[in-house]
Parts: structure tokens; sequence; C-alpha cells
């Protein structure tokens, strides 16, 4: 398998395996336009030349999306191989480079939100448990911090304590997001249409800053679902997930 790495000289050309539409859809433009300002903080985006799900992308902590305390390592974004590309070695080429990488510029190690078990949108931690990673930290209702350290004596990273337990002081449904992940640009503003027809109480914030996303009171911040101030879900919602939860939460 031959790989490339996004820059901002190739970044319109190539695809952005997630989102492998035409860069006039709202989810490609939105994605291209977060990766454009990421790239400038040492955010790495490598990828199969193949089109479909096969990457990495990663970022020194001190520039991730999320309230974590990890400084010294590498964050990664997101990490998806799917599909056909599944089962022929590229998640270990790709989390190779990302470690070789991260040794190279004298990081301390890898770390990476997963779960005690695998949910829509994080990393396995299956395959991660196999190639080394140990949890540092965890954050309701099902996050874990995991870390793969350099060496023996190496800071264990933490979640920022407004992280821990997620709660806000809103009522209804309001929905956290940011445009790391380019599903949101499609499908928040459906289902904020599809509340507003059902006359839901519903509000989206946007998060879109580095600064906002590291203080934000949630440990995944790519998106976020909050009911009557006690967070609900990860899982990126179209409109029948979004009306079978409200059915769930409002018997």
């Amino acid at each position: 398998m031959e790989y490339v790495k996004i820059t901002l000289d190739n970044l319109e050309k190539e695809h952005v395996c997630c989102a492998i539409s035409n860069n006039k859809d709202a989810q490609v433009a939105s994605k291209k336009a977060w990766l454009a300002e990421r790239l400038k903080e040492g955010l790495v985006f490598l990828k199969s030349i193949e089109r479909g799900k096969c990457f990495i992308e990663y970022i020194p902590a001190e520039n991730a999306w999320c309230p974590i305390e990890a400084e010294g390592y590498m964050h990664i974004n997101c990490f998806w191989v799917s599909g056909s590309f599944k089962g022929h070695g590229y998640a270990n080429d790709l989390l190779s480079a990302c470690i070789a990488d991260a040794k190279a510029q004298g990081k301390l190690g890898i770390i990476v939100i997963s779960s005690p078990k695998k949910m829509p949108f994080l990393s396995d931690p299956k395959y991660l448990a196999y190639k080394g990673f140990k949890v540092a930290d965890t954050a309701a209702p099902n996050f874990t911090l995991l870390y793969l350290p350099f060496s023996e004596n190496a800071s264990v990273p933490k979640f920022k304590t407004i992280a821990k337990q997620p709660q806000i002081d809103k009522q209804g449904f309001v929905v956290y997001y940011t445009h790391g992940c380019p599903f949101t640009a499609k499908y928040v503003p459906l289902v904020e249409q599809a509340a507003k027809d059902k006359a839901i109480k519903f509000e989206s914030i946007l998060i879109d800053s580095k600064e906002k996303a590291q203080n934000a009171p949630m440990a995944w911040t790519n998106y976020a679902v909050f009911y009557n101030g006690k967070y609900v879900s990860n899982e990126i919602l179209n409109e029948k997930k979004f009306f079978e939860l409200v059915e769930r939460l409002t018997k």
C-alpha cells in the first residue's frame, strides 16, 4: 500500500477518506477548512492513496481539540481502517508511522481517546491494547484516555477535571460539535431542522476554536449530545436516530 500525507499544497485535490465527495459538499468543505488551519499547528493526516477509510490523523497534544493535560505527547485525533482495507496490516503501517514521527519530534508518547468497549467514532480499544497502549485516565460515562509512553518515567496524561463528569446548565437537547468530523456539517443542521419541525427544544453549539475545545464539558468534543443537562451520547445522529433518542428519553 502507498500512503500520502495531506499538506496545504495538496489538500484541495486529495480526498479526506471519511468524506470522499467533491469539495463543494458541505462535509468536505468544512473538514478541509478545519484541516487547513490545523496543518499549520502540526497536524498530520496520513492516508491511503486509494479512496476509502484508511487513515490516521494526529497532532501535538498541546494543540489537540479535547480537554486533556498531556504536554509533550502526540494525540491521535482519528484512526480509521475499515471495509476492504481491514486485515492487510494497514493499521499497523499507519500507527507505526505516527509513532516514528512522534519519536523523531522528541515526544513522550502517543495518546488517544477510546472506550472500554468499541464505540462509534472511537479507536478500537482491543487493537490499541494489543499495540501496547494502556489506560491513563477515565471520564464519564465511558471514555478512556489511552497512552503509549516511550519511556518508563514519562508523565501520565489525564483528562481535565471539567470533562470527568460531563454536565451542563441547559434544558432540552443540546449538541456540541466541531468540524473535526465532516459528518457534523451534514447531520447537525438536518437534526436541528427536524427538531424545529416537531417543536422539540434543541440547541446546537459549534466549538470553533482550540481554546473552547480544550475547556469543553466533555471528553469527546467532535460531537456530544446532552439532554436536560446530562450527557447522552457521542454518536452522530441523523433524523431517525434523533427521534428514536427523543422517544427513549422523554417517555
